[in-house]
């Protein structure tokens, strides 16, 4: 049987936190939940301003309320995501069962690159109004020039990310293909004895008489 599956060993390890915080991926992650939530805060703290004429507030990225939506929906939805998938991360040694695992990579896998995608287009929405944005006196420019630029950041973490959850992917797949069992569907494997010097075979009582009767009575002599 293999030591580990989908890239992490067997169930049963100590919570290692230096070891988890330093990991790759778990990096990568807490990048994209601090670039989501600069993108996310800075669209709700100063993404829409007040009409001159008006009381109606309208968004910065040339008045398209659409656009500030989509940056502010997909940067809570990723920050939520981070959070899930950290949590996963670090629980994900301690499952034994290889089908859960798989799971767990599998929806890595798609929900990051899934997010990949949804930040581009989402760097090219605000990127391509705010170009279009022409009359710029009130609005904070530096925001505005912030969501597009993390947005940016984003795009490369996710698709890190996609990689990291590939590799742990192919890596399940490797390990099953090699021989790795899964311990909880597993019914062929042996157990050991609860008593270590205990015979596993049946012996015969040593009590035991023989056809002729010679293990029969025998009245003491004097």
């Amino acid at each position: 049987m293999e030591t580990s599956a989908y890239g992490a060993s067997l169930a049963g390890g100590a919570f290692d936190f230096s070891s988890f915080i330093k990991q790759p991926q778990t990096l990568l992650r807490l990048f994209s939940w601090l670039f989501s939530i600069v993108v996310f805060a800075t669209i709700v703290s100063e993404g829409y301003i007040n009409e001159s004429s008006g009381k109606d507030t309208k968004c910065i990225f040339n008045q398209s309320d659409s656009a500030c939506s989509y940056g502010l929906s997909i940067g809570v939805l990723a920050f939520l995501a981070c959070v899930i998938f950290i949590i996963l991360d670090a629980y994900f040694p301690q499952i034994s069962n290889a089908k859960e695992r798989k799971y767990i990579v599998l929806g890595d896998l798609v929900f990051s690159g899934a997010w990949t995608f949804l930040w581009f287009v989402c760097f090219c929405l605000l990127a391509n109004q705010w170009s279009k944005t022409e009359n710029t006196g009130g609005i904070p420019a530096d925001a505005a020039r912030a969501v597009v630029a993390f947005s940016f950041f984003s795009i490369a973490t996710w698709a890190l990310l996609t990689v990291f959850a590939f590799k742990r992917y192919r890596q399940g797949v490797d390990s099953i293909d090699t021989g790795y069992t899964d311990p909880v569907s597993d019914h062929t494997s042996t157990y050991p004895s609860a008593y270590p010097g205990a015979q596993q075979s049946y012996q015969q009582s040593p009590f035991s008489t023989t056809s002729s009767g010679e293990g029969g009575y025998q009245p003491p002599a004097y």
